[in-house]
């Protein structure tokens, strides 16, 4: 499904997007974005400043569980941690200092999509913690280490977990992130 509500993309109106979970209003729109192959927490609001807030605050880091192809080590997870890297629009980019640590499989409900066999190597999972975005960063960076990701999942938002919520549930939490965002901006 394609984090957006709709499109005037002709080479992409045989895709699914979020409209389909649901009655919204007319000037909704996502938080970030997770590309059409990641799994996870999306959040969503009809507020540009909102959106604006979370996206560039250093408050709100992400948290993302990546499958990725080999066996991972506790040395290519340090170098995730000091910063890698990347290509940024074309140009070298040095991801920020972020939390890194080799896990298991998460155990959400997530979609049951066929990676493949372990007949054909070996996979790790791992956890990221950003508090920045850049545009597919988390597989840059895995790839950069020369691990790529197979499957990747968002858990976290800030305070809001993935936890429990089921496959493309929307769960109303405005109260909740109203909250939040007024008790941030007191602190400041």
């Amino acid at each position: 499904m394609v984090s957006q509500f709709l499109t005037n993309d002709g080479k992409q109106k045989r895709k699914r997007f979020l409209k389909e979970l649901g009655s919204f209003p007319d000037n909704i729109m996502a938080i970030g974005r997770l590309d059409e192959k990641t799994e996870g927490l999306l959040l969503l609001t009809t507020c540009g400043k909102t959106s604006d807030i979370i996206n560039r605050s250093k408050l709100w880091s992400k948290t993302y569980h990546a499958q990725v192809d080999g066996k991972i080590t506790q040395s290519v997870i340090e170098q995730l941690k000091n910063g890698v890297v990347i290509t940024v629009n074309g140009k070298p980019y040095t991801t920020n200092p972020c939390e890194a640590a080799i896990s298991q499989e998460p155990d959400y409900n997530l979609t049951h999509t066929y990676i493949r066999d372990e007949k054909h190597g070996p996979t790790s999972w791992i956890s990221i913690t950003l508090n920045e975005g850049k545009f597919r960063q988390v597989r840059k960076m895995c790839s950069k280490v020369g691990f790529p990701v197979l499957r990747l999942v968002r858990t976290q938002i800030g305070p809001f977990q993935l936890n429990d919520v089921k496959n493309q549930k929307v769960i109303d939490v405005t109260d909740r992130l109203e909250t939040i965002l007024l008790e941030q901006q007191a602190k400041l």
